[in-house]
C-alpha cells in the first residue's frame, strides 16, 4: 500500500521534474496581484479601522487571499491531465494492474500537495520581499492550511475528471463554481466590506473560512475561531473527495 504510493508519487513528481514550466506559470497570477495589486489596499478600512496606510499592513490582508487561490485553482485544475489518460486507456490499464488502486489517485494527490506548499512559500517569500513580516508558528501553521484546501481541491478535481471524462464539459463546471467561491471567500477584499447579503451569503462558502483563518495567522492572532474551523472543515472535505476520487478508479476497473 504505501510502496505503491511512494511508486505512483515518484513517477508524478519526475513527470514535473522533467516539465517545471507549468508549476511556474502558474505563480505568475497570484505574483502580479501582489505587486499591481495589494499596492492599492493601502489605506483600506478593515472592520471600521484603516489598515494604516502601509503595504505591509495591505499584505497583511491580501497575501492569504492570494495564497488560497493557488490552492483553488492551482488544484482545481489537475484533473484534466486524467482525462486524457482516460481517454488513452492509460488509467485502464493501471486500474487493472496489481497495483493498489487508491495509490493511483493518492500518488497524483500528494504531488499536487508537494508542488502546492512550494508555490505557496515562493509566493509568500515574494510578500516577504515587499514587506510583509510574518512569524515561523503563523507560516508553519498557513502551509498545513494550504495543504489541506489543496487536497481537497485536488481530489475534486480528478473525482470530476473520472466523472466526466470530458475537458470541454469539466472546463465549464469547474469555471462556473470558482469564480463565485474566489468573490464570496473575500479573496480580493474582505467580505466585511460588502453589504450583509453577501457577508450572509460567505458564511455558506467553505474558502471563506480558510480565507479568514489565513488572515488571522499572519495576523498571530492564533486564538481566533476561525482557525480550528478551517481546518476541521478541509479535514472533512478533504476526506470525502478523496474517498469519491478513489471510488470513481475503482469503478474503471470494475
Amino acid at each position: 500500500m504505501f510502496r505503491h504510493t511512494m511508486l505512483f508519487l515518484g513517477y508524478e513528481l519526475g513527470n514535473v521534474r522533467r516539465n517545471p514550466v507549468w508549476p511556474l506559470f502558474g505563480l505568475m497570477q497570484p505574483i502580479l496581484y501582489l505587486l499591481l495589486f495589494a499596492p492599492l489596499l493601502t489605506g483600506l478600512p478593515i472592520g471600521g479601522k484603516p489598515s494604516g496606510g502601509t503595504l505591509a499592513n495591505a499584505l497583511l490582508v491580501f497575501t492569504p487571499g492570494v495564497m488560497m487561490m493557488v490552492a483553488l485553482f492551482g488544484s482545481l485544475f489537475t484533473g484534466f491531465s486524467m482525462i486524457n489518460e482516460t481517454r488513452n486507456g492509460v488509467l485502464e490499464r493501471l486500474a487493472v494492474s496489481p497495483a493498489w488502486r487508491p495509490a493511483i489517485i493518492l500518488g497524483r494527490v500528494l504531488k499536487d500537495m508537494i508542488v502546492l506548499i512550494l508555490q505557496a512559500i515562493l509566493v509568500m517569500g515574494v510578500a516577504v520581499l515587499m514587506g510583509l513580516r510574518l512569524s515561523l508558528p503563523a507560516v508553519l501553521l498557513m502551509l498545513l492550511l494550504m495543504a489541506a484546501t489543496g487536497l481537497f481541491a485536488s481530489s475534486l478535481s480528478y473525482g470530476l475528471a473520472l466523472s466526466i471524462r470530458d475537458e470541454g464539459g469539466m472546463s465549464q463546471v469547474v469555471q462556473l463554481f470558482t469564480l463565485p467561491l474566489m468573490l464570496l471567500a473575500g479573496m480580493m477584499l474582505p467580505i466585511s466590506l460588502g453589504p450583509d447579503w453577501m457577508q450572509t451569503a460567505a458564511r455558506f462558502n467553505p474558502l471563506y473560512y480558510s480565507v479568514e483563518a489565513g488572515r488571522a495567522l499572519f495576523a498571530d492572532n492564533f486564538s481566533d475561531g476561525s482557525i480550528p474551523l478551517a481546518f476541521g472543515l478541509f479535514l472533512v472535505l478533504a476526506v470525502l473527495s478523496l474517498g469519491w476520487a478513489v471510488r470513481s478508479m475503482k469503478r474503471i476497473a470494475g
